[in-house]
C-alpha cells in the first residue's frame, strides 16, 4: 500500500519544520507547501533538505490555481497547517484539491477577531461587547459602546502584538491614533478591535485563564487537553503553559462545554482548534478560538507522552478515527517561558543555566535568544528561554520553578538612554500572580500562540 501524502502549508507557527517531518513520518510522506515570507526565505535550504517543497504564490486566484496544480502532482491525501497566518492559504488550496479543511468562511471567523465576536454573540455563546475601529474617528463611538476598562488589539494578529489594556479615555484615544496611522513597518495596524475587559478570578500562582485543545472530525468535537497557564506578563504576554489545568471537575466541565459551543458556532467541521477561556467570577468566558494547534502544545506532547498533538492534527486531516488515549493527567508537564523584557536590549550574558539544568524535574533549558542578540522592545510575546519539565503535582512544579527563577540571571548592555549595563533576575521577568506587574490587572483578552 502506498504511504499517504500529507501536504503541510508551512510558515512561522506552532511547530518547527524538522519536527513536522520527523513526527509525521510514521503516518505518511510530507510535502512542504511553502509560502514566501522572510521566515521561509531564511529557512529555504533547511526546508529543501527536509522534504519535497512546493512553492505557493497567493497574489490572486490565478496564481493560487497554479500553485494548487503543482501540489496536485504530488497527489496529497491531506492538507493542513500549523501556522496561524497561513490558515487562509490552506483553506484555498484544500478547496481546489477537494480535501477537508476549514472553509473560507470559517477561516474568516477564526482569524477576524471582530467577526468572531459577532458570530459568538449572535449564536448566544458569549456576549462580550466589541467594536471595530478602522480610523481614529472610530474611537469615540467604540468607547461609548464598549466602556472602560477595555482591551485594544489588532483585528488580525498573533503573539499579543499591539495588544493593550486601556483604563482611561485619553490613553485609549492616543493608542488608537498611533496604531491606525503608523505605517506597518513602524508597528501600525490596518484595523483594531476594542473589547470589553473581563475581570478574572484570583488563581493564586496560576493564571486566571486556560485553553482547550480540541479535535473536530466531521463536525464532532473531542477535547484532548485542558491547558493551564502561568500569570501573564504585562500587558498580555504569555509566559508558559502546563498540563493539566488546575481546575475543579465542575470548572472543567463548564470550560469544555463553552469551548465546544464556540467551535460549533464558528462552523468548524474538520481540524484542530485552540480555544482560550477566561475564568471569571461569573463563570468561564471566551477569549478567542484559533483554528490550529496552539503554541507549546507540540513540546508538551513530546514530554508528556501518550498523545502527539502534531500527529493528531495530520490524522484528523486524513479523516482517520480519533485516538482513545489522551493527555496523561497523572503528572504535570510544563513549559515555563522567561519573557523578553518589554524595554528590549542587547543580551550580553546568562548565568545559572548549568545549575538549573541539574534541578530535579527540569528536563530542558531551551535557549531562545543567544547572548550577542538584540531583543526588540514591545508588548508582543517573546522568550529569552523556556524551561521544560515534569512534576508529580502542581505544587511540586511551582517549587522547582521557584528555585530556577531565583537562580537564572540575564545581563543586558547599556543603551544611549540608560548607559549602564543591567542584570535582571529571571524572577523579575515574570509576574507573581494575576494582578501583578505594570498593569493593575494584566490578565485578559489577548491573542495569538
Amino acid at each position: 500500500m502506498p504511504r499517504p501524502v500529507i501536504a503541510v502549508v508551512y510558515d512561522f507557527g506552532s511547530v518547527a519544520p524538522a519536527d513536522i517531518v520527523d513526527r509525521l513520518e510514521p503516518l505518511g510522506d510530507v510535502v512542504l507547501t511553502v509560502c514566501p515570507s522572510r521566515h521561509t526565505e531564511e529557512l529555504a535550504p533547511l526546508l529543501a533538505d527536509l522534504a519535497p517543497v512546493v512553492p505557493v504564490h497567493e497574489a490572486d486566484a490565478h496564481t493560487l490555481d497554479a500553485s494548487a496544480e503543482l501540489l496536485r502532482e504530488h497527489r496529497p491525501d491531506a492538507v493542513l497547517t500549523y501556522s496561524e497566518r497561513r490558515l487562509g492559504t490552506t483553506a484555498e488550496l484544500a478547496a481546489r484539491l477537494g480535501l477537508p479543511f476549514h472553509d473560507a468562511r470559517t477561516v474568516r471567523l477564526l482569524t477576524d477577531k471582530y467577526e468572531q465576536r459577532r458570530r459568538l454573540r449572535e449564536r448566544g455563546v458569549d456576549p462580550v461587547r466589541c467594536r471595530l475601529l478602522r480610523t481614529p474617528g472610530d474611537w469615540a463611538p467604540a468607547l461609548a459602546a464598549v466602556g472602560l476598562p477595555a482591551v485594544l488589539k489588532p483585528l488580525r494578529g498573533e503573539g499579543s502584538r499591539s495588544t493593550h489594556l486601556v483604563r482611561d479615555t485619553a490613553t485609549g484615544a492616543a493608542l488608537a491614533t498611533r496604531l491606525l496611522t503608523a505605517p506597518a513597518s513602524a508597528g501600525g495596524e490596518e484595523a483594531l478591535v476594542l473589547e470589553e475587559y473581563l475581570e478574572g478570578v484570583g488563581a493564586g500562582p496560576f493564571g486566571d485563564h486556560v485553553s482547550v485543545e480540541s479535535a473536530v472530525l466531521d463536525g464532532r468535537v473531542t477535547h484532548w487537553a485542558t491547558t493551564g497557564k502561568f500569570p501573564l506578563a504585562p500587558p498580555f504576554r504569555e509566559v508558559g503553559h502546563f498540563w493539566p489545568a488546575p481546575v475543579t471537575g465542575a470548572e472543567r466541565d463548564a470550560v469544555l462545554t463553552l469551548a465546544a459551543d464556540a467551535v460549533r458556532a464558528l462552523g468548524v467541521r474538520t481540524g484542530i482548534t485552540h480555544t482560550e477561556v477566561k475564568l471569571t467570577p461569573d463563570g468561564p468566558r471566551l477569549i478567542e478560538v484559533n483554528g490550529r494547534l496552539g503554541g507549546f502544545q507540540a513540546g508538551l506532547g513530546r514530554l508528556a507522552g501518550g498523545l502527539d498533538p502534531v500527529l493528531l492534527a495530520a490524522e484528523v486531516a486524513l479523516g482517520r478515527p480519533l485516538p482513545t488515549t489522551w493527555v496523561p493527567d497523572d503528572r504535570v508537564t510544563y513549559a515555563r517561558a522567561l519573557p523578553t523584557p518589554a524595554e528590549g536590549g542587547l543580551l550580553t550574558g546568562v548565568r545559572g543555566v548549568g545549575e538549573v539544568r541539574g534541578l530535579p524535574g527540569v528536563d530542558t533549558y531551551e535557549t531562545r535568544v543567544q547572548p550577542g542578540r538584540t531583543v526588540e522592545p514591545g508588548v508582543a510575546t517573546g522568550e529569552l528561554a523556556v524551561l521544560w519539565g515534569t512534576a508529580d503535582a502542581h505544587d511540586a512544579m511551582l517549587a522547582v520553578l521557584d528555585r530556577a527563577l531565583d537562580t537564572l540571571t540575564y545581563t543586558f548592555a547599556g543603551t544611549p538612554g540608560t548607559p549602564e549595563e543591567r542584570t535582571v533576575r529571571a524572577r523579575d521577568l515574570v509576574p507573581a500572580g494575576p494582578g501583578q506587574g505594570a498593569d493593575p490587572a494584566p490578565t485578559d483578552v489577548r491573542k495569538a500562540s
